[in-house]
């Protein structure tokens, strides 16, 4: 099969990231840039990645007018990464201008463009949430909102909860491919995702790829905790093909 586990690695260095895509890369099938190291590092820390053969998740939340976020699409392009995320909530342009930067800059040079994945709503908010913040109506209907507004914006993928899985699966093509943090073992402690689910059961209910972070980078042993879940994923649904 192919292997749906990207890792997230949320750590304040380049010597530590690189330490454990080291350890991980034969074990997981893609690791995940956030703000933090791609703050601390820069994006030398993705051209050091990619160098080692490992694909990458730039998870940098682009949220701009049109042109700022399109052209910031396209650095990331450039960067040889293999995923990308915006938020869907930056509007039909925005996400239209995106898709377009990424289909473009990869077709200058010659390479399969980065999946380019629309944030709906982050698994870290509830209804209360959103609703402090003027959004009604809870949060499966802003995200059905948000995921089809990406569809029509020809988005091919989407972060979303596993709780909204089958949701989408329902509503949405079955090629665009879905992106699922929230993601715990049963054995891992929730910590501040409130919308959470196991790597087979939000594989079950129909995700592509399984965003995965403490559970394994902070286990005493992070390549044992990978292969844990892995092994017991084998029975499950092969992960899509990354550029």
């Amino acid at each position: 099969m192919r292997n749906p586990i990207i890792v997230a690695l949320d750590v304040p260095t380049a010597d530590l990231a690189l330490e454990l895509a080291q350890a991980l890369a034969p074990v997981v099938g893609a690791v995940k840039v956030g703000k933090e190291l791609f703050v601390s590092a820069g994006p030398e820390i993705v051209r050091r990645l990619r160098a080692t053969g490992v694909a990458v998740f730039l998870d940098l939340k682009f949220h701009d007018i049109p042109n700022t976020t399109a052209a910031a699409v396209a650095a990331a392009t450039r960067l040889d990464v293999q995923m990308l995320t915006l938020h869907t909530s930056g509007g039909l342009a925005m996400m239209r201008a995106a898709e377009e930067a990424a289909l473009a800059t990869a077709r200058e040079l010659r390479r399969e463009p980065p999946l380019v994945l629309g944030v709906t709503v982050l698994t870290s908010m509830d209804d209360a949430d959103l609703a402090a913040v003027g959004t009604l109506g809870g949060t499966t209907t802003q995200v059905e909102r948000l995921a089809k507004l990406a569809d029509a914006a020809g988005l091919r993928g989407l972060v979303c909860s596993p709780q909204e899985l089958g949701l989408l699966r329902r509503v949405l093509p079955q090629t665009l491919q879905l992106v699922t943090p929230g993601i715990r073992p049963a054995s891992a402690a929730v910590g501040d995702q409130k919308r959470t689910m196991t790597p087979d059961a939000a594989l079950q209910a129909g995700a592509d790829w399984l965003v995965i972070g403490r559970p394994i980078t902070s286990a005493p042993d992070p390549r044992a905790a990978a292969e844990e879940i892995l092994s017991s994923l084998q029975a499950t649904k092969p992960a899509p093909s990354l550029p």
